[in-house]
């Protein structure tokens, strides 16, 4: 049996995987508490760090944009378990 996807809302989480060039440290994982932290390696390419977890659009918004005041540039932002007919 699939999972159904959640539609999704402004004010339910749903899980987001983002992914940033570079290895960010552990003070990261800490910063926000509900998203796991791992670095992927590709080849000899440069280490991509891959967090993933629930967030809600207010928590996107305040984590993206923490991330920019730091001046660390997005790869990607998805979202894992939303309708892609919203």
């Amino acid at each position: 049996m699939s999972k159904a996807k959640q539609k999704l809302t402004l004010d339910r989480p749903a899980a987001y995987q983002i992914k940033v060039p570079g290895q960010l440290d552990e003070h990261w994982s800490a910063w926000n508490g509900t998203m796991a932290f791992t670095v992927e390696h590709q080849d000899d390419g440069p280490p991509i760090t891959v967090l993933t977890g629930p967030l809600d659009q207010a928590a996107l918004h305040g984590f993206l944009r923490h991330l920019y005041a730091q001046g660390i540039p997005l790869i990607s932002v998805n979202c894992l378990d939303c309708d892609e007919k919203n």
